[in-house]
């Protein structure tokens, strides 16, 4: 017998939409639009180890010390809006101002379905838009943000 769920009846599962979302810089920076947001990843290296007395010829691996790789943003040039080039032009002496940037995956409603929370990030890259004569597509630009900690959360 087939299922013919249409997801119509009381507690259907779907994956979740990516389009809507929000992302969150603090107090200056509430619900900035982008339009994409990638590289929020995670990794742990592989550590190979012999101990002296394993009777194995053969390594074991281990965890490493966990490791970020550097979430990218994309979103519209607007006029009169140097917010991050300002933030990234605070980069003096290996010193910047760190902060919490949350990125927030959103339902229908508007309501937070899943949270990412770079904590101690900082831009790292911007890239100014391409500019073509002949174009008509919108200028966008993007930041690179490189950070310490992630965390996932849901609901």
């Amino acid at each position: 017998m087939a299922n013919n769920d249409d997801g119509s009846t009381q507690g259907a599962t779907w994956p979740m939409p990516k389009f809507r979302f929000e992302v969150d810089f603090g107090n200056a920076l509430k619900n900035v639009a982008f339009q994409e947001v990638s590289g929020m990843d995670v990794e742990n290296p592989i550590i190979e180890y012999r101990k002296s007395n394993n009777p194995l010829f053969s390594t074991e691996k281990m965890p490493g010390i966990v490791k970020y790789g550097n979430v990218t943003m994309k979103r519209g040039v607007f006029v009169n809006d140097n917010t991050f080039w300002n933030w990234h032009s605070q980069i003096a002496m290996n010193t910047i101002k760190r902060m919490t940037v949350i990125i927030r995956l959103l339902d229908e409603n508007g309501n937070t379905t899943m949270q990412w929370q770079l904590n101690n990030a900082w831009p790292t890259k911007i890239t100014s838009t391409d500019l073509k004569s002949e174009g008509n597509e919108v200028a966008v630009e993007s930041l690179e943000i490189a950070y310490e900690q992630l965390i996932v959360t849901n609901g």
